[in-house]
């Protein structure tokens, strides 16, 4: 890799890690007082509203997610990004690899405030951090030789674990998901809408998340390229995104008295599987297998 391409991608990366340090930060500490306003929603649901703080307008269950998943962005997937940044300008492939994973799930997480949060002061930095990981994610690809990726990994390389933990996770999104939707397009959401007009947690995870973890968790276990590629991605956006849930569910918990035990168990999983995985991966990389392979 290119030196000034190398410093390039750390420069791009360390903006991200402090845009969404600051974007985090700001959903923590500005949150408001907790003081909330009765709203009744267009169709017809009743939930209460925050009344004020940067996440003003929304409910407060889905304030209560989201300054959950900020803490983890916070305290986990920021500072994971600015321990990259050394690595990163110095050409690591390792470093690109794992990075992607962070990037992805900075990617996800803004895409989602963007398009789901009334709008408030802080939508055009969710925009310009979700914008700038996907470019970021696009650039880090662009750099690395995909064809001769098996061959930077020893035979521990954990491909039957990516596999299941994709495939178990797809399963897993889709058993919650459809039902949900089924129930949508026959009126009867109820309060799961949380006053929104239409699922865009659904959307993005059906959409998203499980066909790139089936095309992952299926690449890595015919040790295909991509596998070696996508799998990094996988574990780590597994490890911070499970954090982030179990953040949100426990701080959900404060709010409203009610600790939602069985999806706690199922992240914490989630997330003990993603990090193993990672580690494993990690200790499979063959710094020596290609001449001057960092």
């Amino acid at each position: 890799m290119k030196a000034f391409s190398a410093r390039g991608l750390a420069a791009l990366c360390l903006a991200i890690a402090l845009l969404a340090g600051a974007a985090a930060a700001a959903g923590v500490f500005l949150r408001g007082d907790g003081s909330s306003v009765p709203v009744v929603s267009s169709r017809g649901a009743r939930y209460e509203a925050a009344a004020d703080g940067v996440y003003r307008h929304n409910s407060r269950r889905i304030v209560a997610e989201g300054v959950g998943w900020d803490l983890a962005t916070l305290l986990l997937a920021a500072p994971a990004l600015l321990a990259f940044i050394p690595s990163l300008a110095s050409g690591s492939l390792r470093a690109r690899l794992f990075v992607l994973g962070l990037l992805f799930y900075l990617f996800y997480q803004y895409l989602e405030y963007a398009v789901y949060w009334a709008l408030g002061p802080l939508f055009p930095l969710h925009v310009a951090i979700y914008g700038a990981s996907l470019a970021g994610i696009v650039w880090v690809v662009s750099t690395i030789p995909v064809g001769g990726l098996p061959d930077r990994f020893s035979p521990g390389f954990p491909r039957r674990g990516i596999g299941v933990l994709c495939f178990a996770v797809s399963l897993v999104l889709v058993g919650m998901w459809l039902p949900l939707v089924a129930r949508a397009l026959r009126d009867e959401t109820g309060e799961a809408l949380h006053g929104g007009t239409t699922l865009v947690v659904q959307a993005l995870d059906l959409g998203l998340i499980v066909p790139l973890a089936v095309f992952t968790g299926t690449a890595a276990w015919k040790r295909l390229p991509a596998g070696f590629l996508l799998a990094p991605l996988m574990a780590v956006k597994a490890a911070a995104m499970g954090a982030a849930l179990c953040a949100m569910i426990v701080n959900v918990a404060l709010v409203t008295g009610r600790l939602e035990i069985a999806p706690l168990l199922f992240f914490g999983a989630v997330t003990a599987a993603g990090f193993v995985l990672a580690l494993g991966i990690h200790r499979s990389f063959r710094i020596d297998s290609v001449p001057g392979a960092r």
